[in-house]
């Protein structure tokens, strides 16, 4: 396998960044690509350091991109950065630029943990166009709809604002709202949602589970024993990309 360590320019964010890229042995081009986004206090280098997401990936025709989502939450800030379209038009851009990708809908995939659950969900239903398949990670589902105290408190007051604005019901932030514009437009990715039974999002993943399942989305949700950390994710990154590899339609190698 090879490893890149990608600094370019953002055209959105009007400045240098850093992204990691996995590349596979396996298959032949043109490759799937799998985006994998990280939490609020990370960055781009997280997931390679922390999880044997190299190791698990070492079988499979696929590219892994892991871009650097700063404290964004992924969408495009009511007072900041358009963190939505850096990942989703500068990001996307850059790599099927740059590598041989399967440049349409069906050779794309996205995932993510915290923070990156709720971004995998905000540009997998924000740009469906683009994405066959999303993955949520014990994801901060609730942001962008309806969040209590307990929630908030991840960032101080001025920076929720700064991120989401007012009111976050019924905005381009609303994960209900992007979920019920993609089934009317008949134009849904794959969803899986999994939160360990010990982890403080855990209601915020009930709730949305129970949301798409009253729209009528169909969806895969899974709660299994663990906590809002490393052990959990490096654990459940592996069905998430048995996952992806079914819906991008990849076969690994023995």
């Amino acid at each position: 396998m090879a490893f890149c360590d990608l600094h370019w320019f953002s055209s959105t964010l009007r400045k240098q960044v850093a992204t990691y890229v996995i590349l596979p042995d396996e298959g032949k081009p043109p490759y799937a690509t799998f985006y994998l986004l990280h939490g609020l206090s990370d960055d781009h280098t997280i997931w390679l350091r922390r999880t044997r997401i190299e190791s698990y990936v070492q079988n499979l025709p696929l590219i892994v991109v892991m871009p650097d989502g700063f404290r964004g939450f992924y969408t495009n800030n009511a007072d900041g950065p358009a963190y939505a379209d850096y990942i989703a038009r500068d990001l996307v851009g850059m790599i099927d630029r740059t590598f041989p990708t399967r440049k349409t809908r069906s050779g794309r995939a996205i995932g993510g943990l915290s923070m990156g659950g709720y971004g995998a969900l905000r540009l997998g239903l924000g740009f469906p166009e683009l994405f066959a398949s999303v993955n949520s990670h014990s994801g901060a589902l609730g942001y962008g709809h309806s969040m209590g105290s307990a929630a908030k408190s991840a960032l101080p007051p001025s920076g929720f604002k700064a991120v989401f604005g007012n009111p976050l019901r019924g905005s381009d932030h609303d994960l209900h709202r992007l979920a019920r514009r993609c089934r009317d437009r008949g134009v849904l990715p794959k969803i899986r949602i999994d939160c360990g039974t010990e982890d403080h999002l855990i209601e915020q993943n009930r709730r949305y589970h129970q949301a798409l399942a009253k729209l009528k989305i169909a969806h895969e949700y899974e709660e299994f024993d663990g906590q809002h950390n490393w052990d959990y994710w490096d654990m459940h990154i592996r069905s998430a990309l048995q996952f992806h590899a079914r819906n991008l339609r990849l076969k690994a190698t023995s």
